[in-house]
């Protein structure tokens, strides 16, 4: 998707569709985390802590339980 920034007062704008927005599962009050590698603006959403530490626990599950067997396959 190629876009274009849009004047908003003395600034410039990204308008982000909202289907995009809904694959994301992002509203217009999800703050967003923006940061570059100097050639590539990334802009994420920033979730919550509770968010994160679902994450964390589904992931040390699943690797609890087949981490020996992802290991195998990795090698």
């Amino acid at each position: 998707m190629v876009k274009k920034l849009t004047r908003h007062g003395n600034s410039m704008a990204l308008v982000i569709e909202r289907s995009v927005m809904e694959l994301l599962n992002i509203q217009d009050d999800t703050p967003l985390n923006i940061t570059t590698d100097g050639n590539v603006l990334v802009v994420s959403p920033l979730h919550s802590p509770k968010r994160k530490k679902l994450l964390e626990a589904a992931l040390a599950k699943t690797n609890e339980q087949y981490g020996r067997m992802l290991k195998k396959l990795a090698d």
